[in-house]
């Protein structure tokens, strides 16, 4: 069954669930534990929901957010009250105050699937790999189980694979060849 429609078939209870699940087990990851500047996302409604993570470690760790500029992405601090609804219709971070991705200690990567090996596929803008090409912090994928794929993503040269990937049932450490 495909990605689409299995999200599909999800109600509120089960999404919220699953992201409990993967963001507890974020918690527990020691590159998170020890991280202080923290990149995340602003979920889609198919993506795992980020809104109780992103209140829950607000003002404990520093948080941001990305925001399209052009076909890349800034990185600014998060603050709830200060964001508008972006490109995408993704809620995106206002204000001048741009951090460069060479700052950040950890990443959340969003994408539509995973493989075991850290392969990814986006939505196909090419925003994040962008981003990650020029990133020296661990880089952590989130998805829903039937986001991981058991078949090997094929990538190319530019595509920027993540160091874990974690699910509600799954946690993999990728190991690099």
């Amino acid at each position: 069954m495909r990605i689409r429609a299995r999200k599909t078939l999800m109600n509120d209870s089960e999404r919220q669930h699953a992201a409990d699940d993967v963001f507890a087990l974020l918690e527990k990851l020691a590159a998170f534990v020890m991280a202080d500047k923290v990149l995340m996302y602003n979920s889609l409604p198919d993506e795992l929901s980020t809104r109780s993570f992103l209140d829950k470690w607000h003002g404990l760790k520093r948080i941001y957010l990305p925001r399209v500029n052009g076909v890349d992405l800034d990185i600014l601090p998060y603050d709830r009250t200060r964001t508008h609804l972006g490109a995408f219709r993704i809620e995106e971070p206002d204000g001048d105050d741009v951090t460069d991705v060479s700052e950040i200690d950890l990443i959340v990567v969003p994408a539509i699937a995973y493989d075991a090996s850290g392969r990814r596929v986006g939505r196909g803008k090419g925003y994040y790999d962008r981003l990650l090409a020029t990133a020296h912090a661990v880089k952590v994928g989130v998805a829903f189980d039937f986001q991981l794929l058991d078949d090997d993503i094929e990538s190319e040269e530019h595509d920027i694979n993540v160091d874990y990937v974690i699910t509600p049932r799954r946690f993999i450490k990728v190991r690099r060849r």
